[in-house]
């Protein structure tokens, strides 16, 4: 079919939409050529919503690098509706960019109109403005799918990995349009999911007594109306004849199959590799040198002059529109030198988004400054700070969760004396790992360098990658039980053998027990304690998550490809 025909198709709802997709389910494309690897070596492209200092465009920099190394001298495109302004720390600069206005997702579609009239209002089924939505939802698609399809024609790409465009559904419009751009030029797409909608949501009918709402219940707000979501299920995701699903938890996989019915020999899992940097030794120096270079992105200088909490907060509407770093402290009184051997430092790699529960690491620090053993020591080191760095950006719409973190901090500040509330501090670094005072762009590994702790009290993921990489790092950490329960047993391996298994600390359901504390408290005042965790996760890591591992599961999914989706 092609894409000319698409544009002639006169569409007036969402069951428009789903007829469309029925007859491009039921198109054959012409046989794929017998060479497949050379074939799609001509061009991959990696599309997904934008570019930036996040988890996802590192791992999609991960998934390249490995591209290259299995398909020698392959054109890498780079696809999306944003490139952040620091993404030359995440991105080779070597790749080809491609910016696809109005492919970005959330609150930057359309300043975050459709995404709230899809999932935020009611859109009663049969409606005028059901039909009004579904023909928008097209005419967006088209108008992305056709600059998408001469991009993939003029660069003669191949393969698209088109990472969480369609499983969780930040633009519908782009979702749909991957799926026109992808069955009218034949490309073989490996989608690669990170997230689904339905992990963390459901419809309110289908919960259970008692059953608190999950944090992607939204997705599900128009789940009544099935002109909408009737082909918004089609295409979340797609199951193309063309595509494969790469998805990075065994539990997506079983669901995919079992539930929805998709081939088994089109369904991968795909575990993660670390930069072979995480597993280098470093030195005293070397977290010194680190130290001394955020010092300046967070401060301007060797000693960071904290800004006031109150101030701050009466300060963020200015602040959540260029969120450059930022340490708050009680008053501004005592200056912070993270070099000092007495600063200790606690650090949340991620952005700042509800499910991550990052107040929860103000609850365990209040609880640490109340356990004798710990709170004797600050008290009797004067010099003693304690800094909870959150390394990532915070996205508009979870501004409440900034507020909360805030709210968690000031608690703890008003529960303390002064002379120990001034020596607690939080730090937001906003991903600027590319800040200009840096005599070179820090790596996520760098930031795991300046930590006696890693905290992780998240209650959703996807997989849990701040596990691994600790490990990987020498970085002792503090994590949840997080939900899929299937998919933290799988990161840290608790049904692996011993030496495949990683060790940590939990943060509790509700109190943190005198065990607990005992042990963080051994982790921040004697870090000697803990070589030999260091070394067995380190080792655990390497088995599990290097590079080479994820280069050898990518390989066979190259080699499964070739049968699954040629000879058509």
């Amino acid at each position: 079919m092609r894409f000319e025909e698409l544009q002639r198709r006169d569409i007036e709802d969402g069951k428009s939409i789903s007829a469309v997709l029925d007859d491009l389910a039921r198109h054959h494309h012409e046989p794929w050529p017998l060479d497949f690897r050379s074939t799609i070596a001509r061009g991959v492209a990696f599309v997904t919503f934008a570019y930036d200092i996040d988890g996802v465009s590192m791992e999609i920099a991960k998934y390249a690098r490995c591209f290259e190394n299995l398909l020698p001298g392959v054109p890498i495109h780079c696809v999306a509706g944003n490139f952040g302004v620091r993404v030359d720390a995440v991105l080779d600069r070597s790749w080809h960019r491609f910016e696809l206005p109005g492919a970005d997702g959330w609150d930057k579609w359309g300043g975050g109109e459709w995404f709230s009239r899809l999932f935020y209002e009611d859109l009663p089924a049969g409606g005028e403005l059901s039909s009004e939505l579904a023909h928008e939802m097209w005419r967006q698609a088209l108008v992305l799918a056709e600059q998408f399809v001469h991009y993939i024609e003029e660069h003669e790409i191949g393969l698209l990995f088109a990472v969480n465009t369609n499983s969780n559904p930040g633009n519908v419009a782009f979702g749909l349009a991957i799926v026109l751009a992808a069955e009218t030029t034949g490309c073989v797409v490996i989608n690669n999911n990170h997230d689904f909608y339905w992990e963390g949501g459901r419809a309110g009918c289908k919960r259970n007594p008692g059953e608190l709402p999950g944090p992607r219940d939204h997705f599900f707000r128009n789940h009544d109306n099935e002109e909408f979501f009737g082909f918004f299920q089609r295409i979340y995701p797609w199951n193309g004849r063309r595509w494969v699903q790469m998805n990075i938890n065994s539990l997506q996989s079983r669901r995919l199959i079992d539930r929805y019915h998709f081939p088994p020999d089109r369904v991968f899992t795909i575990g993660t590799g670390l930069h072979r940097e995480f597993f280098r030794t470093y030195t005293p120096d070397d977290r010194r040198e680190f130290r001394r270079n955020v010092s300046h992105v967070l401060g301007g200088a060797s000693a960071i002059e904290p800004t006031p909490v109150g101030q701050f907060r009466s300060d963020t509407d200015a602040w959540m529109t260029e969120q450059r770093p930022v340490v708050c402290g009680l008053d501004g009184a005592q200056m912070l030198d993270i070099t000092a051997s007495e600063a200790l430092y606690l650090l949340q790699p991620t952005r700042v988004v509800e499910r991550k529960r990052i107040w929860r690491n103000w609850e365990m620090i209040g609880a640490l400054l109340r356990h004798p053993p710990f709170r004797d020591a600050f008290e009797q080191r004067p010099e003693m700070t304690l800094t909870l760095h959150v390394t990532g950006p915070v996205p508009k719409e979870h501004r409440a969760c900034l507020e909360r973190v805030l709210d968690a901090y000031q608690a703890v500040l008003e529960e303390m004396p002064a002379d120990i509330g001034r020596r607690l501090f939080q730090a937001f670094s906003a991903g600027w790992q590319t800040h200009p005072v840096l005599t070179a762009d820090m790596g996520i590994v760098d930031f795991y360098q300046l930590a006696d702790l890693v905290v992780f009290p998240s209650q959703t993921e996807g997989r849990g990658l701040p596990i691994a990489e600790a490990s990987a790092a020498g970085v002792p950490i503090v994590c949840s039980h997080y939900e899929p329960p299937e998919v933290f047993a799988e990161v840290v391996g608790l049904e692996l053998d011993e030496t495949h298994r990683i060790q940590y600390d939990e943060f509790p359901h509700a109190e943190f027990s005198g065990d607990l504390l005992d042990r963080l408290t051994a982790i921040l005042l004697d870090p000697t304690s803990q070589s030999g965790r260091i070394d067995h996760n380190r080792a655990a890591a390497q088995r599990r998550y290097s590079l080479d591992v994820l280069q050898e599961s990518l390989g066979g999914v190259l080699d499964r490809l070739a049968p699954t989706v040629g000879g058509q």
